[in-house]
């Protein structure tokens, strides 16, 4: 099996593919990307501001380059006149955004839109639709900017059943979403997912709706990372945020190469969030693992056998569910969820275990060779939602996290309204994942990963036996 680390950086650290970040009191300095599908076919990275090499005042300091934080950057420059400094521990977007499947859905968090309306009620159902629809307007606008080319696929999400026995769930959803929410998701038999989209044997039907993408994902990053420097915002790397004080008026925030003085601080490090970053961070997330590969491009005979005419994001109902695609240059790209601890995350059998998952789908495909294999943290919230909050009036500190795995399209509008909240201009966002903290996993917290461990195994006899 060949595994490809990337373009090699002398400068750089070594990878650490063992990093926790429940145990890593941060995520390192100046380290070399995960081996990655992304990193290795991105081509060289753009040009960043390097490390901080001294003491500076800046009037907004973001903490983490990806997604979000460069989000946050263009939006503060482009609609407030704010320069923002952000803070990288390692290179631009070397967590969660170039460690992802490239899947943009009409989502954010893990719950579905009847599980808002169990939760909130219908109506702030509703305006919590009109902001994820909002939300998927802004990313399409803002990747058709020059500054960014990242092999954007529009054309829809197909979330297929696994089993016949998630059919009727799936028709109810659909059903709430047309009659409630007004938007056009539809049913898709068996036959019409191997006829007109692609040969999963596992199907039993699906539902398809119409927003969906598939985008490169460091690509997605370094286009980002070129536009909000174009609008005047500087970007850091190798410079890990080793504290963050509030002192006479100012953040003081610490690194390797100098202390910066901030008027408001943006957290926006996800499933990279280090314990002693900050108090009101300390804890607020679940990191899980996941995992992905990346197959050889198929041969002629394979891709007829897959029949693989869609090119847009799959996922299944699995509860730690597939997702997967076939890419432009035709390979098959799937990933799920992995070991529990960062040391158990080289175990080969979590490898082993995506593969069948591979197989299963995709018969034709066994012992196919892989070409790239990794695993990054995703930033589960105790509530499975994100949050985009101010949590203490007292302090300009201000984060947006939580997504779930699903924060490749939504976190382009949560870092948008960071940027609002920062500016003063968040008084009108008034739906519950901007008014309310990530929820604390409380005295339950030195136990999360004894329930993970005993939730997997109840998911996976659910999904596969019960």
């Amino acid at each position: 099996m060949e595994h490809q680390l990337g373009r090699p950086i002398a400068s750089r650290k070594p990878f650490d593919p063992t990093y926790d970040p429940i145990r890593a009191p941060n995520p390192g300095e100046g380290k070399d990307y995960a081996p990655t599908y992304w990193i290795g076919t991105a081509g060289k990275p753009p040009s960043d501001d390097g490390p901080v090499t001294c003491d500076m005042d800046v009037d907004v300091a973001i903490v983490g380059s990806g997604y979000t934080g460069l989000s946050c950057a263009i939006h503060l420059a482009r609609e407030h006149g704010i320069k923002a400094t952000v803070l990288e521990a390692n290179g631009v977007a070397w967590g969660c955004s170039t460690r992802n499947g490239g899947q943009a859905q009409i989502s954010a968090g893990r719950l579905k839109r009847s599980q808002w309306i169990e939760r909130w009620g219908v109506d702030i159902a509703k305006k919590l639709h009109v902001e994820i629809s909002e939300a998927f307007d802004l990313f399409r606008d803002l990747i058709r900017s020059p500054e960014i080319d990242c092999d954007a696929q529009d054309g829809g999400h197909l979330y297929i059943a696994h089993r016949d026995k998630v059919m009727p769930a799936l028709e109810s959803e659909s059903r709430l979403l047309n009659e409630v929410f007004g938007y056009r998701s539809r049913i898709v038999g068996r036959e019409e997912v191997h006829r007109d989209f692609v040969r999963d044997e596992e199907a039993k039907g699906a539902m398809y709706e119409p927003d969906g993408m598939g985008i490169h994902a460091a690509k997605l990053a370094f286009g980002y990372l070129n536009l909000a420097r174009k609008l005047g915002a500087r970007v850091h790397t190798a410079s890990p945020v080793l504290s963050c004080d509030w002192k006479n008026g100012a953040y003081h925030l610490s690194t390797p190469g100098g202390t910066v003085r901030a008027r408001a601080v943006c957290i926006a490090t996800a499933g990279y969030t280090s314990p002693d970053l900050h108090s009101l961070t300390r804890h607020r997330l679940m990191p899980i693992l996941s995992n992905s590969i990346v197959t050889r491009p198929l041969n002629e005979e394979e891709r007829s056998e897959l029949n693989f005419k869609t090119r847009i994001p799959l996922t299944d109902t699995r509860t730690l569910r597939h997702y997967y695609r076939i890419m432009p240059d035709g390979r098959v790209q799937i990933g799920s969820r992995s070991a529990i601890t960062g040391r158990d995350a080289v175990n080969p059998k979590h490898l082993g275990r995506l593969l069948e998952g591979l197989y299963r789908k995709f018969p034709v495909l066994k012992g196919i060779t892989i070409d790239y294999s990794w695993w990054g943290w995703v930033d589960v919230s105790h509530d499975m939602m994100p949050r985009i909050f101010r949590p203490d009036p007292k302090q300009p500190l201000f984060y947006a996290m939580g997504y779930g795995g699903n924060g490749v399209m939504y976190s382009a509008q949560a870092g948008r309204r960071m940027a609002q909240m920062v500016a003063g201009q968040g008084g009108a966002l008034d739906l519950p994942i901007f008014t309310s903290p990530l929820p604390s996993h409380g005295l339950l917290t030195p136990f999360r990963r004894l329930g993970q461990w005993g939730m997997y195994r109840w998911y996976y006899l659910k999904d596969e036996i019960l």
